[in-house]
């Protein structure tokens, strides 16, 4: 090797050397700092408090005053003058039926009565034969008693005959069905040429204001609530976002459970006179006191099915929890079931859970 081509290889061992012990002699001169990125965020503090434990039920919402509107006499229906939804008047007509049916049973009433009265003067006549031929010995007891028997069955043969004329009478104006008070039509379950039956709803005619939330209450949960009359209770109107928030008051409660359903229908007066017969909706059922930890809807991330909460830790960084969220609270808060112990101060408004090791500054 001649000396030209040795020098390079020299010079690399001496700076490799130098390299070498800087690395190891001069090491406790160096220091080394990891950066930390940072946020400025909002802070609420998640709070603890008692509250009273609500257990939700479901209910139906109906108009105040329904009246299922039906005939008395079963006929041909020949006129329908209302559809669902019109607006009624009291008196107002409704529908028409075929009045040969009713006539037809005044007649048949009629009819009847000429023959009990038929029959009660003919059992009258024989009665007071039998008396006469008794008192001269020519009948026996037993004999009379029977005559007398007969006319007094025929004359209750004429009282029945006389109720069912004054029946047949009463209804064979019926042929025009009216409104029985002012409201809207809910339901039309008829059209002409049905035939309609005594006791079946032909339409269904309900008051205009005043709207209930008629709920199901099981046994044992309303032996906890304990309600009385007047109580508010908080409602939800499922087809209302407006609504989802609202109070009802206890107008109606029953003295005794279904015994079928073993539940109870209780009634909660609603102030929304325009929600439709047959909405849905939920009342919570106040039972008794527990501890709660609520949070801003704001603070909570919603990531993959995973509800989170950021931290901020008593030194100043962000911690990443994974939470259970409850029901909705008053004032746009949430209640929080799992993963927070209450007094946190919790970031608000963040779309994305910061990295591990995020300091965070408060705004």
């Amino acid at each position: 090797m001649n000396r030209k081509d040795s020098f390079p290889l020299v010079t690399l061992l001496l700076i490799s050397t130098a390299l070498v012990g800087l690395a190891c002699g001069g090491s406790h001169d160096i220091e080394i700092e990891t950066a930390h990125s940072t946020i400025s965020a909002a802070v609420a503090t998640a709070e603890r408090f008692e509250a009273t434990q609500e257990v939700e039920v479901f209910g139906t919402v109906e108009a105040e005053k329904t009246a299922a509107v039906s005939v008395r006499v079963m006929a041909m229906v020949t006129a329908v003058r209302v559809k669902a939804g019109d607006e009624v008047r009291k008196g107002q007509l409704l529908l028409e039926i075929d009045p040969q049916a009713s006539e037809g049973q005044l007649s048949q009433a009629k009819g009847g009565l000429g023959q009990a009265q038929a029959a009660l003067a003919m059992a009258e006549r024989n009665y007071e034969r039998f008396q006469a031929l008794a008192e001269s010995n020519a009948a026996s007891e037993l004999e009379l008693d029977m005559a007398r028997m007969q006319y007094e069955q025929s004359k209750a043969a004429v009282e029945q005959a006389q109720g069912a004329v004054s029946s047949a009478s009463s209804v064979a104006g019926d042929s025009r069905v009216v409104a029985p008070f002012s409201g809207r039509v809910g339901r039309k379950m008829v059209e002409v040429g049905d035939l309609a039956v005594p006791g079946r709803p032909l339409l269904v005619i309900e008051s205009k204001e005043g709207r209930r939330l008629v709920v199901s209450i099981p046994e044992s949960l309303m032996a906890q609530a304990k309600l009385g009359y007047g109580d508010e209770l908080r409602i939800a109107i499922d087809s209302r976002s407006d609504l989802a928030d609202m109070t009802g008051s206890v107008v109606e409660i029953p003295p005794g459970a279904d015994p079928a359903s073993h539940s109870f229908q209780v009634k909660l007066a609603l102030e929304a006179p325009d929600l439709p017969s047959g909405a849905t909706g939920r009342a919570f059922i106040p039972t008794d006191e527990r501890t709660l930890i609520a949070v801003p809807d704001s603070a909570v991330l919603r990531r993959g099915g995973m509800q989170m909460v950021v931290v901020r830790t008593d030194d100043g960084f962000a911690s990443t929890r994974v939470v259970t969220v409850g029901r909705d609270l008053p004032g746009d808060r949430v209640e929080i079931l799992s993963g927070l112990t209450g007094e946190e101060s919790v970031l608000l408004g963040l779309t994305a859970p910061p990295p591990a090791g995020t300091r965070v500054e408060v705004s």
